[in-house]
């Protein structure tokens, strides 16, 4: 399973809102909270205390 067919089951672990492909494909974001998780050899971590935060967020 790919990263883009990952996107239509995951969710944001903080508001449970959807998350985008970044376009280097290197992370997923949530607009609603503002925050990137980072993907690492190909597997989102998908911790909030690890996200990157782009300001702005809830």
């Amino acid at each position: 399973m790919d990263i883009k067919e990952l996107l239509e089951i995951l969710a944001c672990p903080k508001c449970k809102g959807e998350l985008m492909l970044t376009e280097p494909e290197d992370g997923l974001v949530c607009q609603a909270c503002n925050l990137m998780y980072e993907i690492r050899e190909g597997i989102p971590v998908m911790l909030v205390e690890e996200a990157k935060d782009l300001g702005g967020g809830k």
